[in-house]
């Protein structure tokens, strides 16, 4: 099994109506900028810790490191049963999680999928609290219409039904090794070590011995709300960090939409952020975190120590 050469520390704090739970690794130390690390959908914060191995000594002792697991996520669990999220919820919790954790400190950035789109979104929002911001492949959604409202509420109330009557539950696997396979199914560059590790991290045992996801079934209910593309831009165009837009060589968005969005219309949409640029790490798919933790982290590094 992977050995990880920088262990992380498990942390939770009181915020909002739950304790979330965080991975730090390093210390704060003054004049340094603090690393935020936030997770995509359906992962947890421990998936950065190859990442975080990668890092240069230099780099990853000079500043703490923060990976929180979002809201109903790892351990980062709701303190009664939820049927459903609201993605502005991630952007509250973030934003409050720094006022604990850093102060008024800037700090760098880091989302990778639905926590890059987090990341993107927040740094409009409180543009003043980000340093330089790093989206991996947070891509963002297809553009929608209003005329899309009436199906997608429907849509959004049958999921609310069927929630409750075990419609949308994850899958439970009979062991670890079980869900280390699920993993390396899903993401073929996956080392069996790593998948191994980090099975133990994204799962864990039930009392009847199978092992259950760690994340919350009611995230697969679909928002209420369109993906609004005028919003986003203006939320873009807030942004004053220099960005770094990171994707995998492979096609990944090409992949899930289908044809419904595209590389050059996400990267149409990046000419609305001031100071972006677009790096792509070759032989990597979605996960590129766990494909290339090397290159992923020498262009993190580059980027936040390039001041």
């Amino acid at each position: 099994m992977y050995t990880p050469l920088r262990p992380h520390r498990s942390h939770s704090i009181p915020l909002r109506t739950l304790r979330y739970h965080l991975h730090l690794w390093g210390e704060a130390r003054p004049g340094s900028t603090p690393l935020v690390l936030v997770h995509g959908w359906m992962d947890v914060g421990a998936s950065y810790q190859f990442v975080v191995d990668a890092f240069s000594e230099a780099f990853a002792a000079g500043r703490q490191i923060i990976a929180p697991d979002w809201r109903g996520f790892g351990q980062s669990r709701l303190p009664s049963p939820c049927d459903h999220y609201v993605f502005a919820d991630y952007l509250a919790d973030l934003d409050q999680l720094l006022d604990q954790m850093v102060g008024e400190q800037p700090v760098d950035l880091v989302g990778h999928s639905m926590g890059g789109n987090v990341a993107m979104l927040y740094a409009g929002v409180r543009p003043a609290r980000i340093r330089r911001l790093v989206n991996l492949e947070g891509f963002g959604l297809p553009a929608t219409r209003p005329s899309q409202a009436p199906a997608r509420y429907a849509q959004w109330l049958d999921e609310m039904k069927q929630l409750p009557q075990g419609g949308m539950a994850l899958k439970a696997y009979d062991s670890a090794a079980s869900v280390a396979q699920r993993l390396m199914k899903t993401n073929p560059r996956l080392s069996q070590d790593k998948a191994d590790w980090l099975a133990r991290h994204w799962a864990a045992p039930k009392a009847g011995g199978q092992w259950e996801i760690l994340g919350d079934p009611a995230h697969k209910v679909t928002s209420a709300q369109l993906f609004r593309l005028d919003e986003v831009l203006a939320l873009y165009e807030a942004i004053s960090a220099p960005t770094l837009a990171v994707e995998a060589g492979d096609d990944s968005l090409g992949r899930w939409s289908k044809g419904q969005y595209s590389l050059d219309e996400y990267h149409q949409r990046l000419t609305h952020v001031r100071n972006c640029r677009i790096a792509v790490v070759p032989d990597a798919g979605h996960m590129l975190h766990h494909d290339q933790p090397e290159a992923v982290a020498a262009l993190i590094e580059q980027f936040v120590g390039d001041i």
